[in-house]
Parts: C-alpha cells; sequence; structure tokens
C-alpha cells in the first residue's frame, strides 16, 4: 500500500496495491496494522458509511464537533468524486487551507481525513457510490454544515452541473 501526505500533512491519500488478472481484481481496502502504523496512531473505526448520489450532487461541507468529531477514511466504489477536506482546527499552522483528490472505483484511492477537517464531495460521473469509515458514531447535536458556495475558504469546486443538487441540510447551513 502506497500512500503520501498531501499539502495538509495530516491528509493522506492511499493508493492500496492491485492485483489484476483475467478474472478481475483484488485489493486489500483495509489493514488495521498497516494504516495505524503510517498514521504512527491506533485509529479505531465504529461505524462504515455508504451513499449513492447522482452527477451534480454536492454532499458537504460536513463535520461533528467535540466531543463527537469524528474521521474518515473514504473510498469509491462506483463512479467519481471530487473529494475536499478543509481544516478548520483554530489553532492549526493550516487553519482554513483545503485539498481536494479526485476517487474513483477506477483509481482506488482513499483519503484519509483527520479529526477537526471539515468534508465533503462533488459527484462527476453519472452515479457514484461513496463508502467510509468514521472512528466516532452519528451525533445529530454535535453536526455542523459549512455551506459549499458560502465560506472563506474560497474552494475552487470543479462544478460542471448547473444547479448543484443539495440536500435540505446542506442548502440551509
Amino acid at each position: 500500500m502506497a500512500y503520501k501526505k498531501l499539502s495538509i500533512p495530516e491528509i493522506i491519500l492511499f493508493e492500496p496495491d492491485v492485483f489484476y488478472d483475467e478474472r478481475g481484481f483484488f485489493y486489500e481496502s483495509y489493514n488495521e496494522l498497516k494504516f495505524n502504523e503510517v498514521l504512527n496512531n491506533e485509529v479505531r473505526f465504529v461505524q462504515d458509511n455508504h451513499s449513492k448520489s447522482v452527477k451534480g450532487v454536492l454532499r458537504g461541507l460536513h463535520y461533528q464537533t467535540q466531543p463527537y468529531e469524528q474521521a474518515k477514511l473514504v473510498r469509491v466504489i462506483y463512479g467519481e468524486i471530487w473529494d475536499v477536506a478543509v481544516d478548520i482546527r483554530k489553532n492549526s499552522k493550516t487553519y482554513g487551507s483545503w485539498v481536494a483528490e479526485i476517487l474513483s472505483a477506477k483509481n482506488k484511492k482513499q483519503l484519509w481525513i483527520p479529526e477537526g477537517f471539515a468534508h465533503g464531495f462533488y459527484v462527476l460521473s453519472d452515479e457514484a457510490e461513496v463508502v467510509y469509515k468514521v472512528n466516532q458514531l452519528y451525533s445529530k447535536q454535535h453536526e455542523r454544515v459549512i455551506h459549499w458556495s458560502n465560506n472563506p475558504f474560497k474552494i475552487e469546486w470543479p462544478i460542471t452541473n448547473n444547479p448543484v443538487l443539495l440536500s435540505k441540510k446542506d442548502n440551509n447551513s
């Protein structure tokens, strides 16, 4: 499993070793020992989430406040998304900075987003299915949303569909 730290070093892009043959492919999508070794930390995932979205859907920017902050390991099992993480840690040297990566079923990359980051994605393909592990259970009371277009982070979303398709929660933030 290859990995690289992005411009915000706490955000890590994982690229699994994929073995192809005439039958298809095989890869190890998660290995706790290897994952924790890369992070030099022990992460315990408590929930897996799975969403399906159509082209033009934008989900986010979501985060949870303490004591229910969530870290996420995000991957795509069908389609393609533009995945973004924003540093919202007030005392961080990279506060307000963001990184983005294209995650797809084809490239099989995964994005590690630790606590203290808002997360969102925009669907590039006709449909996309996103699966992500979280280290903290969902808490409606602690959930927060930063509106994708009205934020101080100046995220350069690759919007190709007008209008952007949003949930009520994401639109009313």
